[in-house]
């Protein structure tokens, strides 16, 4: 999907500079046209002889260069290329991004363009997660740029946390499922998915509920992944405060009863993933608000089972989706409870991840899974949720297109 695709790669001054010498070879492997504007920041990282020799063109820096603005350069790069990738966006070209300063080569390209943009953000932990960065990727978000990353991991300064630039391999994919997307040639183009996601409430009274902490935040994702790679996704959501995911039908439910049967009503569907943390008990509710009364005992609360929708779609049969995956929260004995759930409910993958308090999983933005499988379990570095669902899509992608 790379070959005879023109990039324009913003290389701007962080550390992970270092990395970009090798993700131009990676792209040139592919067939890609690569065409670099190094910073003044970059440069202090990478030459332009680095670049210019790996990319096989001409390395552009300076906004003021009489020959290239003769041609107006800064329009003419930014308007030549299928895609624009700065790597690594600092948390400097990102807050110029947001608030529309060109005041460089770099900057003014990315105001005078009309082509996709995607960025690697680059940093520090507290500079990542410092609220002026967390607004300015929003912003740019809601301008449809594309991000890929961070990771958390050792970081240059020596701190941990996220903020590490995302690893070539990962860029080249979000490239690849970009381009993919764009063509209507991703490699789940023509497959249905299922997504459920979220937690479930279920009424106590017509004031309170049951609920758990489940935030949406890896299901949506998932649900995401899936339609980038093509396939045509149904989200089966709790309530939760995610926006609903682009490219992808979504039913709102409430209940545990609810949500099976929009799941039920989405079949058929190829692939099915249960990332949703449904209740497993149900409450005969009252009608009317349950009043405490001075000296009277507690209410007792009458509980009866819900339906097992991991189960109730892993079932034999004609109709049974090509791949079920199922989801484990757990809080001890994650790699036993998560391999038990996989052989009791028939679903043939199951993702186990760890949201003992103090993990900061449930409402988080990172998760730490192991994916459990009836070849093994393979365990994950700790990722953004983003970048999990992204994994677990090409995983399933992979699956899907052996077993067609």
């Amino acid at each position: 999907m790379l070959e005879n695709r023109r990039i324009l790669l913003i290389v701007s001054g962080g550390i992970a500079a270092v990395k970009v010498p090798d993700l131009i070879r990676r792209l040139r492997e592919r067939g890609a046209h690569v065409r670099c504007i190094l910073t003044k920041g970059g440069a202090q990282f990478v030459t332009p002889l680095t670049l210019g020799s790996l990319s096989g063109d001409k390395v552009y820096q300076d906004l003021f260069s009489l020959t290239d603005e003769a041609e107006m350069g800064h329009i003419r790069l930014s308007r030549e290329a299928d895609i624009i990738l700065v790597a690594p966006a600092t948390a400097d070209i990102m807050a110029k991004m947001a608030s529309g300063q060109a005041d460089d080569l770099a900057t003014t390209a990315l105001l005078a363009t009309d082509k996709p943009v995607m960025i690697a953000p680059s940093m520090n932990v507290m500079m990542w997660t410092h609220p002026a960065t967390q607004a300015n990727l929003l912003t740019l978000k809601n301008r449809e740029v594309k991000v890929v990353g961070p990771s958390a991991g050792d970081l240059a300064c020596g701190e941990v946390g996220n903020g590490r630039m995302a690893e070539v391999p990962e860029i080249i994919a979000a490239l690849t499922r970009f381009f993919q997307k764009n063509d209507g040639q991703g490699p789940l183009t023509g497959l249905r998915a299922l997504v459920t996601s979220g937690p479930t409430h279920e009424p106590i009274d017509p004031v309170r509920y049951i609920a758990n902490r489940s935030s949406g935040k890896q299901g949506h994702a998932v649900a995401a992944a899936l339609a980038e790679l093509g396939a045509q996704v149904t989200l089966v959501s709790g309530p939760t405060n995610e926006a609903d995911p682009d490219g992808v039908k979504v039913t709102h439910v409430e209940t545990a009863k609810q949500m099976m049967k929009a799941c039920s009503e989405a079949l058929p569907a190829e692939i099915v993933v249960c990332a949703a943390a449904v209740a497993d008990w149900s409450v005969e509710g009252a009608k009317q608000k349950i009043k405490k009364e001075k000296g009277a005992a507690a209410p007792s609360l009458n509980l009866s089972e819900n339906p097992d929708i991991l189960a109730t779609l892993s079932l034999p049969g004609p109709t049974r989706p090509m791949l079920v995956v199922g989801f484990a929260a757990e809080t001890q004995n994650l790699i036993e409870s998560a391999q038990s759930k996989r052989a009791k409910k028939n679903c043939d993958w199951v993702v186990a991840n760890d949201v003992s308090p103090g993990t900061g999983t449930f409402g988080g933005d990172s998760n730490t899974v192991h994916l459990v499988t009836a070849d093994g379990v393979e365990s994950w570095p700790t990722l953004r949720k983003r970048a999990v669902a992204e994994r677990l899509a090409e995983r399933i992608a992979t699956y899907v297109q052996r077993h067609i």
